[in-house]
This record gives structure tokens, C-alpha cells and sequence, in this order.
């Protein structure tokens, strides 16, 4: 499961049997857990995160969303 990014308290990684699915990342805050889709940047699936958190998470995602496809991109086409 390789870890992307590190902000704050949040780690952005993907799972390395993923591959069959679109781009996305997955992002963990102690036991809260959620699921952004990168083309086009939208929530898949959320655990324990508030609205208002989603909407920062959202934000971090959008803000770092061609480093999350390269690193995608780069993981999956090897």
C-alpha cells in the first residue's frame, strides 16, 4: 500500500492490487477513512470523516491531484 502524501494528520495512498478500478486515492486519519475518485476529483466512499473535513480533504485532493495520478500512472503502468 504505498503512501503518497503525508499533510497533517492525513496519509494519501492507494492499495497495490487497484488497479482494475479508475485512479483514485484513499486517505487515513486515525480510524477515519476516505475514498476520492481523481478523474474527475469526487468522494467515493467515507468513514468517521465530518462533512466539513470532506470538504478540506476535497480541497488537499484537488490541490494535489496531478501528483496523486503521476504516482498512480507511474505504480500501475510498471
Amino acid at each position: 500500500m504505498p503512501t503518497v502524501l503525508k499533510i497533517g494528520p492525513y496519509r494519501f495512498f492507494f492499495y497495490s492490487n487497484e488497479n482494475g478500478e479508475p485512479a483514485h486515492i484513499h486517505i487515513q486519519r486515525e480510524r477515519m477513512l476516505a475514498k476520492f475518485w481523481l478523474r474527475p476529483v469526487a468522494l467515493a466512499s467515507s468513514t468517521r470523516f465530518s462533512p466539513k473535513e470532506l470538504r478540506n480533504l476535497e480541497k488537499l485532493v484537488v490541490d494535489n491531484r496531478d501528483a496523486f495520478l503521476e504516482a498512480w500512472n507511474g505504480y500501475f503502468s510498471s
